[in-house]
């Protein structure tokens, strides 16, 4: 949870590096707000006809794309790529199996251009 409020307080920080597990913890954390968002808009009765979500939802993912474009910027730095390769998942099919595995990829160990391995930083401390 305290990496799911990090990035959070790291709002719209698109400079730096993230780690892994910040990365990841932020994913599993909004998987499930967002799921339990979708059962609060069930609950509530403030669906979308077709779809199974509905404003509750809608609020939340407005609130947390920057943030999880963010981190996801950071962590695509953290590995040694610029953020833009975010976009590589506009490539059908082929572009979001790419980004996945480059968001699964360690960490880069000495220092890059956009700053020291946060792995480092964290155990010396």
């Amino acid at each position: 949870m305290n990496w799911y409020i990090q990035v959070l307080k790291n709002y719209a920080q698109f400079t730096g590096r993230a780690r892994r597990s910040e990365y990841w913890y932020f994913a599993l954390f909004n998987v499930i707000f967002m799921a339990l968002a979708m059962g609060l808009d069930n609950v509530l009765g403030t669906t979308m006809y077709p779809l199974p979500y509905g404003y509750v939802y809608f609020i939340y993912a407005v609130v947390v794309i920057i943030p999880g474009l963010a981190v996801c910027v950071r962590r695509l730095h953290d590995i040694g790529k610029s953020g833009w390769m975010a976009l590589i998942c506009l490539i059908p099919i082929v572009g979001g199996i790419w980004l996945l595995v480059l968001l699964f990829t360690d960490s880069q160990e000495q220092s890059n251009k956009w700053g020291e391995n946060p792995k480092i930083q964290i155990s010396s401390v």
